[in-house]
């Protein structure tokens, strides 16, 4: 038996990297899966590759997760399960960060999470309870240079956290946040969507940085922060809402005690 039997869990921004890997670590676990991204050729191969459903969304637009929803339930009667992992990331210093480069960020990362709490708690609660959990961030419980509307959404996506699980306990919804450090995705590692750059070359460079900046001496892998959601989407985290867990090989002990 998997751990997500008779579940049915939308994942945002599971086309690639760490949604991905939460789509098909939660299929394997027995949930019925629905693939939602805005990368609609990959994200519909991968949904076929895990007789899962499709759904184009555009997390920061609510009548996309509206019609996700329908399309959700159409095919499998409800849903009992979200995971906001959708999100993006400019470097820019603060006092060089353009409004409509910070709005951006700040539409997709919070806005996305927000929409998806309000959009699918009510029908988790309807199916009878379940769990979301959100992706913030390392930057999300402390700060970083020159990632600031990054930082600041992560940081709002912890009290989001913190203010939905205080008023859906009673509904029976567990919320709780994911804070990874740097983990090996096109995120931390542009290279692996360009394909004129040398991709070894930029993986042995950041691979470099990590080890130096993380106390596990590596940088994550997108499939060890699939393990923590599930963790958090399953029975085993039945008395656990509310919390921010931080995924970063140390780096955070590193950084509270300098």
């Amino acid at each position: 038996m998997g751990k997500l039997d008779g579940r049915v869990v939308l994942v945002t921004g599971a086309a690639r990297g760490q949604g991905e890997q939460e789509a098909r670590l939660f299929a394997a676990e027995g949930a019925r899966v629905v693939v939602a991204d805005v990368l609609d050729d990959p994200g519909e191969k991968l949904a076929k590759e895990l007789g899962a459903l499709y759904v184009h969304l555009d997390v920061s637009r609510e009548e996309d997760w509206t019609s996700a929803v329908a399309a959700a339930k159409e095919a499998y009667g409800k849903v009992d399960g979200l995971v906001n992992n959708a999100g993006i990331l400019r470097f820019n210093s603060l006092v060089d960060t353009p409004l409509d480069e910070f709005m951006q960020v700040v539409q997709v990362n919070q806005v996305g999470v927000f929409l998806g709490i309000k959009t699918l708690a009510p029908e988790i609660e309807a199916a009878g309870g379940g769990t979301v959990v959100n992706t913030a961030s390392y930057t999300g419980v402390t700060g970083m240079a020159y990632v600031g509307a990054y930082s600041a959404t992560k940081h709002a996506i912890v009290g989001l956290t913190r203010v939905a699980a205080l008023e859906l306990a009673p509904k029976g919804v567990r919320v709780n946040a994911v804070c990874p450090g740097a983990i090996d995705t096109a995120m931390s590692n542009p290279a692996l969507l360009d394909p004129t750059a040398d991709v070894e070359a930029s993986s042995a460079g950041v691979e470099r940085l990590y080890r130096k900046l993380v106390p596990m001496g590596r940088i994550g892998k997108p499939e060890e922060v699939a393990r923590l959601a599930l963790f958090l989407s399953s029975e085993d985290s039945s008395y656990i809402t509310g919390q921010p867990f931080v995924i970063d090989g140390g780096w955070l002990a590193g950084v509270s005690v300098m």
